[in-house]
């Protein structure tokens, strides 16, 4: 069962209370979909077995992502594969800026920090 972490922002909300549970990888599945829409962005590098994965195999986001919740403030880590001719410093800056945008706009809850690291650079587009 996946560990699930509670936004306090969202505790008791509306007239019907109760609360509302954001999983763990609910949260890494917006941060690996955020990751991989920042163009430069070649694909994710999974945790367990290092499987790349693509735009494409979606499916399987949340394994190329680590986040940690502890009282509603996250704290995320990619590994990503650049695209070969982007400078990593300004795509790395707008990777951490869309997954944190992207995570506390969709979840309320507070993003602490992103960490990235560069795992590797496709050059399959290079001619």
């Amino acid at each position: 069962m996946a560990k699930e972490a509670v936004s306090s922002g969202y505790k008791n909300a509306g007239e019907c209370g109760g609360e509302i549970r954001i999983a763990d990888d609910a949260v890494a599945y917006i941060a690996g979909i955020a990751a991989l829409e920042v163009e430069g962005v070649a694909s994710i590098v999974g945790n367990i077995t290092n499987d790349v994965i693509t735009k494409v195999g979606r499916r399987a986001l949340s394994r190329g992502v680590t986040v940690e919740v502890e009282d509603s403030v996250v704290s995320v880590s990619l590994a990503l594969i650049m695209d070969y001719g982007y400078n990593i410093p300004v795509t790395g800056k707008k990777v951490k800026e869309r997954v944190k945008n992207s995570i506390e706009g969709m979840t309320g809850l507070e993003v602490a920090d992103v960490s990235i690291r560069i795992a590797g650079i496709d050059t399959s587009k290079q001619g």
